[in-house]
């Protein structure tokens, strides 16, 4: 197995550990790629067996060099929309941090809730938005 084909096997487990620790989810049934910068950031879509009915079937799971977080499918069409909306939540737990606001109704973030924590999720952020999404306008915009 080549370096890359192992760093997309890393994140592609790390996400699969991510989603199966909560107990909504009772088994993985499919997975998808969406798509992989090895080491920097991988967006994987799976079905699960449900534990509870108010949970979506289909979810997308960002993670990487940067905290893990599921995004919802149904405001999240494609793998573009899915790390933009996780952009999105991150940015307002970094914006929080910076300004000593309660993050509680916040994405979870597994981190200390710290000003250093939140420059150096912003730093990936910037990364994500200005060299990654920047390459899918179209399919941000076709939503």
């Amino acid at each position: 197995m080549d370096l890359d084909a192992k760093s997309i096997e890393k994140l592609h487990q790390e996400a699969r550990a991510f989603l199966g620790a909560f107990d909504w989810c009772r088994a993985i049934t499919e997975d998808r790629i969406g798509f992989v910068y090895p080491g920097i950031v991988g967006v994987f879509l799976f079905k699960f067996k449900l534990a509870r009915r108010e949970v979506e079937e289909w979810v997308w799971v960002v993670t990487g060099d940067l905290p893990p977080a599921y995004i919802a499918c149904e405001d999240s069409p494609n793998p573009a929309t899915a790390l933009d909306a996780y952009v999105g939540a991150m940015q307002e737990w970094v914006d929080a941090v910076e300004q000593g606001t309660p993050i509680a109704h916040l994405i979870p973030v597994n981190v200390a809730p710290s000003k250093e924590n939140a420059t150096r999720l912003k730093t990936r952020l910037d990364l994500l938005d200005e060299k990654i999404l920047s390459g899918y306008a179209e399919d941000l915009k076709a939503f």
